[in-house]
């Protein structure tokens, strides 16, 4: 009989933070600036220069660990991380190793087994290095600094997931709640969120942990699922070949589907960390932790709750609006302007949802504004355009946030409430259509929905059904 393995998971997840400034500078934090736009001569190391802490960078990480049912170390200090490449300009990193901010925390998640809660070991605040590019052409390196001195948290669970299914849970609450917090806006393609797997096997049934790996290299939830499983595969296939697993640090190719080794696993003694010299301690008192605490905002839960409460949704409507806290933003937000919940949720879930996987979009890049979409809303409502045309029109909200007021006046989308055109259109229909007129006559009603569209047709969509509906059967009747 072959054995069964057991997958035992954990993760380090760098967060970068929501600050405008950076860590220790007053250098911008802006994605995607011009190569080494972003500098001075702290976060590029230069000697003499000094670390100023900025204290946005500490409110942060409190409220992810407060969030995280963390305990708060409030005496804590930076310690240097010592390793020499050339992204890191001042050979060591400045982190957290012996007094990091939070620890023993956890966050529930829900399995196919139920609720299951993952410990998270530490949160600890640290800068961020630069980034090298490799440029093929000239076969050569080029190291950009923007980044270097960007804060970051990292969050090092415990080695409690046992599945991509937990471990894609696990980050999903995690990127939730920080978004919720405003500390992060967790972009995984743009490095915002990036998370390292630990990942080993051992026989089902083992007390001990397997030899684990670290991957590296993963920028999408999708990425994170797929190297889990090519990682597990390959260390069952080492065992049962009675070969050992490696302590490695490896990097995931998503495009080939498989990890190459990139260099044995540090420890901690490797990086030969000491307290930093030129950052005091941070003191954080019970006063300053409860300043933060009370500016927690309303989490998920809580929004999910008052929606079905406060507006009368649904329980799915609520789960889907508030899976995004951007989402839940424009949901809110429009609901203030026109005081229409349920309306707002439809377009938002059906029309919305549509969109965005049609164009393949995440859910935070929706960049219209909630005033527009409260106007459309309110042009349904007064009946000055109907459902089909503001279908339509919402399409262009969607894609470049037009004024629908506006859009409508300019391309002639208003309802044709007119009777006499109405009525004159739809003797032209019946008249070309006398077998419609006979099924009608003997009892068909279909035939009266078949003249109903051909009379929207006609009217190129813009006529109130309604009142076309009510014509084409009178119509009838006489003919």
């Amino acid at each position: 009989m072959s054995k069964q393995y057991e997958t035992v998971i954990g993760l380090e997840v760098h967060v970068e933070l929501a600050t405008k400034t950076k860590i220790f500078c007053s250098c911008s934090t802006q994605f995607g600036g011009a190569p080494n736009t972003h500098t001075c001569p702290v976060c590029t190391g230069m000697p003499g220069s000094l670390p100023v802490l900025n204290k946005q960078v500490v409110e942060y990480a409190l409220a992810v660990g407060l969030a995280t049912n963390c305990q708060i170390n409030q005496h804590c200090k930076f310690d240097r991380k010592n390793y020499f490449y050339p992204d890191n300009p001042q050979n060591y990193q400045i982190s957290q190793l012996y007094l990091p901010i939070c620890h023993d925390g956890y966050v529930e998640i829900e399995t196919e087994n139920g609720k299951k809660k993952v410990g998270i070991h530490e949160i600890h605040m640290e800068e961020d290095a630069g980034k090298l590019v490799h440029d093929e052409w000239e076969d050569c390196s080029l190291v950009d600094y923007n980044r270097s001195g960007v804060p970051l948290i990292e969050i090092v669970s415990e080695p409690d997931m046992r599945s991509a299914d937990e471990v894609i849970a696990y980050l999903e609450k995690l990127r939730m709640t920080i978004q919720y917090l405003g500390a992060s806006d967790c972009k995984l393609q743009e490095g915002s969120m990036r998370a390292d797997v630990n990942l080993s096997v051992r026989e089902v049934g083992a007390e001990t942990f397997g030899t684990r790996t670290e991957m590296k290299n993963l920028n999408s939830f999708k990425a994170i699922a797929r190297a889990i499983e090519g990682e597990r595969e390959r260390q069952i296939d080492l065992l049962e070949s009675g070969e050992k697993v490696i302590q490695e640090t490896r990097r995931w190719d998503d495009n080939k589907g498989v990890s190459k080794a990139m260099r044995s696993k540090e420890d901690a003694q490797d990086y030969r960390y000491f307290p930093d010299p030129d950052l005091v301690p941070v003191e954080i008192s019970d006063e300053w932790m409860e300043r933060v605490r009370a500016a927690q905002p309303e989490m998920r839960e809580e929004k999910m709750a008052r929606y079905q409460q406060e507006f009368g949704l649904p329980l799915y409507d609520s789960q889907i609006l508030t899976g995004s806290k951007h989402l839940a933003d424009i949901f809110e937000e429009t609901v203030a302007i026109c005081g229409k919940p349920k309306e707002v949720s439809n377009w938002l879930m059906v029309e919305g949802m549509r969109l965005l996987k049609d164009q393949d979009m995440d859910t935070d890049d929706m960049s219209f504004s909630p005033e527009n979409l409260a106007k459309l809303i309110g042009l349904v409502e007064k009946n000055v355009i109907n459902r089909t045309v503001a279908k339509t029109v919402f399409e262009e909200i969607f894609k470049s946030d037009v004024d629908p007021e506006q859009y409508v006046e300019e391309k002639g989308l208003k309802v044709v409430n007119d009777a006499g055109a109405l009525r004159s259109t739809i003797e032209e229909i019946i008249a070309a259509n006398p077998q419609s007129v006979q099924d009608f006559k003997n009892g068909k009603e279909k035939a009266a929905g078949f003249l109903v569209g051909q009379t929207m047709r006609a009217m190129k969509g813009k006529a109130d059904p309604g009142m076309v509906n009510q014509l084409v059967r009178e119509l009838l009747m006489q003919a």
